[in-house]
């Protein structure tokens, strides 16, 4: 990181940033397809994205694949893909250590962020998130406020730079499956805006909602009618607000409503034995009860001298998969670290999922029918902002983790 003190500008990962002509709050939205925004918008709850859409910029753009959490907030607040900063999934098979592991440890990012380069120069930083899995990738490098309302009451300064946020915002402790974390996310980001004034504030959300409940129902439309208020409020403040998602969402289901699952590390044992392939799905994290550990991405290590050939192909005709991938293929269509990938790349179609074998997903907490993520089906993804855009040529290809060169390189 470096900072141009005549421009004022700072840098990252190769790109440059404009110093923040006013507050600038990043909104990730988890699991928002834009259908969500244009339904509650139609049904009149959700007046601020409405004015938003009018009086700013409501764009379309692709997010980083595979479309789950860690991948694309780190690509957000990176500017670049998985490729240079590292963190391809939730969850990957370490190679160094032979062991499956969660990919949340600051330690397997690969670039720094934007946000520890605002901070590093003298702006004041806020990060908030809702689960605590992504507060230390995303805190890496930054002195600055940084908590997840997961863990809101566990908060020292030493470790997150504030304290006494259940008592600010006036709010208990949310649950972990609920929409309630969401809103807490808002409420502290409101309620820090007002009280601090950051120049830059990033919030992420945990798509819970959009797990369970599709576009334009009445739980989906409240979903958007409560960020709707807080951002109006954050709006009546001054800032600057961009918004976007780090993935979509789908139905991963038949017309019965049950879920449609590739198992495929059952599928590899039938074919060259029990445990030869190792198969490892990158959405796996520890808040599996809305998913079960399925989505619509799949990574396999293969035993040395596999017949790759026959199994591409056939795993090319099983109904479902979209995609069968070497990993030289998925590391140059999807920008992903090759070091960080399997021998193959599965990707589903949009109404399949991707699992091992049956007795390793529990779906028992599923109370409706199974919505997931992670393939091109949920690439798609909401860009919004506040003000309008200047200076962004039409041909452009728009990643959501453009965002940050967007809104303080060309927002007006």
């Amino acid at each position: 990181m470096s900072q141009d003190n005549k421009q004022r500008n700072v840098s990252a990962n190769g790109r440059s940033y404009r110093w923040m002509d006013r507050p600038l709050v990043i909104v990730c939205v988890d699991g928002c397809e834009a259908d969500y925004i244009t339904q509650a918008v139609q049904a009149g709850v959700a007046p601020y994205l409405a004015e938003m859409c009018k009086k700013g910029v409501s764009l379309l753009a692709e997010c980083v694949v595979p479309s789950f959490t860690n991948p694309n907030n780190l690509s957000i607040v990176t500017g670049v893909p998985p490729a240079v900063h590292g963190i391809c999934g939730n969850y990957f098979y370490d190679r160094e250590a032979d062991e499956e592991v969660m990919m949340n440890d600051a330690k397997y990012l690969r670039a720094e962020t934007i946000l520890a380069g605002f901070s590093n120069a003298g702006a004041k930083v806020v990060v908030i998130t809702a689960k605590d899995k992504l507060r230390t990738l995303l805190g890496k490098g930054m002195k600055a406020m940084c908590f997840s309302a997961e863990k809101a009451d566990q908060l020292t300064e030493e470790n997150n730079g504030i304290t006494g946020v259940l008592e600010m915002v006036g709010r208990p402790l949310p649950k972990v499956y609920s929409a309630d974390l969401s809103e807490f996310v808002f409420a502290a980001g409101v309620k820090i805006m007002a009280k601090h004034r950051p120049e830059v504030m990033y919030l992420s959300t945990t798509d819970y909602v959009q797990h369970k409940h599709a576009p334009g129902t009445p739980a989906a439309n409240d979903f958007y009618r409560m960020m709707s208020g807080y951002l109006a409020q954050l709006d009546a403040m001054g800032v600057t607000i961009a918004l976007t998602a780090d993935h979509g969402m789908n139905a991963k289901t038949d017309a019965a409503g049950d879920p449609q699952i590739i198992f495929l590390q059952d599928w590899f044992d039938a074919r060259i034995g029990a445990k030869k392939a190792r198969v490892i799905l990158p959405v796996t994290d520890p808040y599996v009860a809305h998913h079960g550990s399925l989505g619509s991405f799949a990574t396999a290590y293969l035993p040395e001298g596999a017949d790759t050939q026959t199994l591409f192909g056939e795993l090319q005709k099983l109904p479902g998969v979209e995609l069968v991938l070497t990993r030289a293929e998925a590391a140059a269509r999807f920008e992903l670290p090759p070091d960080r990938i399997g021998d193959v790349v599965v990707v589903s179609e949009r109404l399949y999922v991707i699992g091992t074998s049956p007795s390793r997903h529990d779906l028992s907490g599923l109370d409706a029918p199974l919505r997931s993520h992670g393939g091109v089906s949920e690439q798609r993804v909401p860009l919004l902002f506040n003000r309008p855009l200047e200076g962004v040529a039409p041909e452009r290809r728009l990643r959501n983790f453009d965002i940050f060169d967007l809104a303080l390189n060309h927002t007006t």
